[in-house]
């Protein structure tokens, strides 16, 4: 894909995309990083994790949701690490400098801070506090003794309406396949970031629940990031951190913890990098700068992702609306059986009479198989199937209607799936016109959370199928 396109497409929605998440990432807190500093410019990867974490609030043992039954927290990972751009699971920006002993990134970082009164009845007066997306700036001096940061992030969801500093200090490690990266902070939250999580305003108050007014905090951080090679892409990471809490923290009504743990692990898969051109040189210099385009349209479907591939290809009776789209590709990763691609789609939600048309942006990773004729090695088929993240601009009308009805959530911000079936027209129309490395067939495109269990998705147990016909050309 021409870097040009990806970064200015990419650049416009990355704040919109942090804006609309619902749930929370904390910025100053490495736990929740998917860190991974030996890994080259322009590198793609997928993952999950887990995350496990105390709370410091009075009868909350963890850091579970209303929204779900487990103590856990379900996190998707979507990692790039561009020139310009990143996006690290819990992070994403822009780096304004970066080079072997200094750089300044932007910052868009979530909060996982929260505080649900439904959890406790203990906290029945007291109103909800919410997790927030927060913006800033962070500069880091770095060489072989390490690492020390400095970063300056603000509330811009008008949540807390604070600011937070913090201060800090790693150390990488590698040994074979491990890599340890111990760090510590010094973090400080003034008055506003510290009394919205942990004051308790008169109207809240009562007898047993006094009126408590905090004052600007600061915490000790201190913690590891861990990761096991277990093959060239595959890779298994573990985080931990402790935080000792401030004195005006500890002090309030609303908290009877001193020390707040936390912890993920997961698993990461790296597909490759954008600019891998060197490495496809010396394995297939045929598709060296390989990357494709694709115009692709459709309606929503009646039924699931999993019911459509099985021949149910029935419009939505209730929201009958379509989906216009343009997708560019870029070969990620050259395989004996397997191609791996990076794309990023830009669709047109056309919304009829429901609401007004809106704009969708999708970045994924796609495995795309092909089938052969066992007589002529003849390419018959080609087989794709994508996962990713996407944003609308606005909540689908078919995703918004099915969830009020469920009375659930629903989200700008979703997991996404793709599967794509084609084949080739050369085989059609011969090899002599423009055609001769293009394809066509159908594309299900799929949004959804992950069945509810996902802050960052929202906690939203729900979706939608768009089923389209596509035209795709590699050039």
């Amino acid at each position: 894909m021409p870097q040009f396109l990806l970064r200015g497409v990419l650049t416009r929605w990355l704040f919109a995309i942090g804006l609309s998440l619902s749930a929370a990432i904390q910025a100053a807190n490495p736990v929740t990083e998917v860190y991974f500093p030996d890994l080259p410019k322009g590198t793609v990867g997928l993952g999950v994790g887990v995350r496990f974490s105390d709370s410091p609030y009075v009868g909350i043992d963890d850091a579970g949701s209303t929204a779900h039954s487990s103590s856990y927290d379900l996190l998707p990972y979507y990692y790039y690490e561009g020139d310009y751009l990143f996006y690290h699971g819990s992070t994403a920006g822009i780096h304004l400098l970066d080079n072997d002993s200094f750089r300044l990134d932007t910052l868009l970082s979530y909060r996982f801070d929260q505080l649900e009164s439904a959890r406790d009845d203990y906290f029945r007066t007291v109103e909800d506090r919410e997790q927030t997306l927060e913006a800033g700036f962070e500069g880091a001096f770095k060489g072989d003794w390490g690492e020390l940061s400095l970063s300056w992030v603000k509330d811009a969801q008008g949540r807390h309406s604070g600011e937070e500093i913090d201060l800090g200090y790693r150390f990488d490690w590698h040994q074979d396949e491990w890599m340890l990266s111990p760090f510590v902070s010094y973090v400080y939250q003034d008055q506003n970031l510290s009394n919205y999580y942990y004051g308790v305003s008169e109207a809240e108050s009562r007898p047993d629940l006094p009126a408590y007014s905090a004052d600007h905090a600061t915490i000790l951080r201190v913690g590891m990031n861990t990761s096991y090679q277990l093959s060239p892409r595959l890779r298994l990471y573990a985080n931990v951190s402790i935080d000792q809490l401030d004195d005006t923290v500890t002090a309030s009504p609303l908290v009877d913890e001193d020390f707040v743990p936390s912890a993920m692990m997961g698993v990461f898969y790296e597909f490759g990098s954008t600019k891998n051109e060197e490495a496809l040189a010396q394995s297939n210099p045929e598709r060296v700068g390989e990357w494709s385009w694709r115009l692709n349209y459709g309606y929503t479907t009646e039924s699931t992702f999993n019911a459509v591939h099985r021949g149910d290809f029935r419009r939505d009776k209730d929201v009958d609306t379509n989906l216009l789209g343009l997708t560019l590709g870029k070969l990620l990763l050259d395989g004996d059986r397997v191609d791996f691609w990076g794309k990023l789609s830009l669709n047109r939600r056309l919304e009829k009479d429901f609401q007004d048309d809106f704009f969708e942006i999708n970045a994924y990773v796609m495995a795309m198989g092909t089938g052969y004729s066992p007589w002529t090695s003849k390419e018959l088929f080609r087989y794709g199937f994508g996962y990713g993240f996407s944003y609308a601009d606005s909540v689908p009308a078919v995703e918004k209607l099915k969830q009020e009805d469920r009375e659930k959530a629903s989200s700008q911000f979703l997991n996404y799936l793709e599967a794509q079936l084609d084949i080739p027209l050369r085989n059609a129309f011969g090899t002599k016109g423009w055609w001769k490395n293009c394809y066509s067939g159908v594309t299900l495109v799929h949004r959804s959370g992950i069945f509810g269990r996902s802050d960052i998705l929202g906690n939203v147990d729900g979706g939608s199928n768009v089923l389209t016909a596509h035209l795709e050309c590699k050039g």
